[in-house]
């Protein structure tokens, strides 16, 4: 089992639960530290019952994770192998993101070993699933961040600014941003027509409104927080605008309940495939019932934002 990519609040409680329903099922558990660069370098640990206690209110993960080139060419993935076979481990537990899913299928198709994909990730853009590992701990820990910054916007009568994550996708920016109310959201899905945010802000400063949430992600195509201020500082002199960039608060922290609970209930079910035979697929939850996706299609989809959201933000901003 390992952990990849991005880290996120969940991922120990997901490898707690592979650890004990692999026991139960006497597995042998192995942990690899530093996702698949300890793969390689062959910082692979056997676990038990101990080695996870305590850990499941933890944020982060204690695997550790790690970006690697050298799993992305074949004689990096051979050493990997080379690593796995000496111990006999014949499955693997991949706990990441769309990137990690890949390497896990391409590592799988030349190897012949199983992988089993869990979604551990805050910006919640893997298809197949209602749900991603750390996504609901994120758009928490960002929406306590802008509802305290809506008092001070208040106090001041600031037009504010807020830069959340999500590099490609615009989750986090889009519940947050429901959520607290804001007046704007921008997001990487839908083109943003500055114009018209700026006409809108131009009519709330005419009819005194003076306190505006912008809540931006990162990944806009306009760009993030600092560019989005330069153009309404030129177009709106007299607006009192302040920038703030949540950056990597998103990432940590204790998991919501939401989030142990889906991280257990995915890890205990990742096991449960490899046992069953069910192998190279990503294990999700759709209307609250388990969902298998193969992994294949997963690295190719992603989550798409209804019309519908969008259309939700639009009324409830006016």
């Amino acid at each position: 089992m390992l952990t990849s990519g991005g880290d996120s609040p969940g991922m120990n409680a997901c490898v707690r639960a592979v650890v004990r329903t692999g026991l139960y099922h006497n597995l042998e558990v192995f942990g690899i530290v530093r996702g698949y660069a300890g793969m390689i370098e062959d910082d692979i640990q056997p676990m038990n019952s101990r080695s996870v206690a305590n850990i499941i209110q933890r944020g982060g993960t204690i695997l550790k994770t790690a970006r690697s080139k050298e799993f992305r060419t074949p004689e990096g993935r051979k050493k990997a192998y080379a690593n796995l076979r000496k111990r006999g481990i014949d499955g693997l537990v991949v706990i990441g993101g769309d990137g990690s899913f890949n390497g896990a299928q391409v590592f799988s198709n030349e190897f012949d070993i199983p992988c089993i994909g869990i979604p551990g990730t805050i910006d919640k853009d893997i298809a197949g699933t209602d749900f991603t590992i750390g996504f609901d701990t994120a758009v928490n820990t960002a929406v306590e961040a802008i509802d305290k910054i809506r008092d001070t916007a208040d106090a001041h009568d600031r037009l504010f600014i807020i830069e959340v994550m999500g590099r490609d996708a615009g989750y986090i920016a889009l519940h947050s941003g429901i959520s607290t109310g804001a007046e704007h959201i921008l997001i990487p899905e839908r083109k943003t027509d500055i114009e018209a945010m700026l006409r809108s802000l131009e009519e709330k400063e005419k009819r005194q409104k003076l306190v505006n949430l912008v809540v931006v992600a990162e990944g806009d195509d306009f760009g993030g927080g600092n560019e989005v201020s330069k153009i309404i500082r030129e177009r709106l002199p007299n607006a009192d605008v302040r920038v703030c960039i949540l950056g990597h608060i998103q990432r940590g922290g204790a998991p919501t309940c939401l989030d142990r609970v889906i991280a257990s209930r995915m890890g205990y079910s990742a096991v449960e495939c490899l046992i069953e035979g069910r192998h190279n697929v990503m294990v999700g939850i759709v209307n609250n019932r388990m969902h298998y996706t193969p992994l294949d299609k997963a690295v190719k989809a992603t989550q798409k934002i209804s019309e519908e959201w969008l259309k939700i933000v639009k009324i409830l901003a006016s």
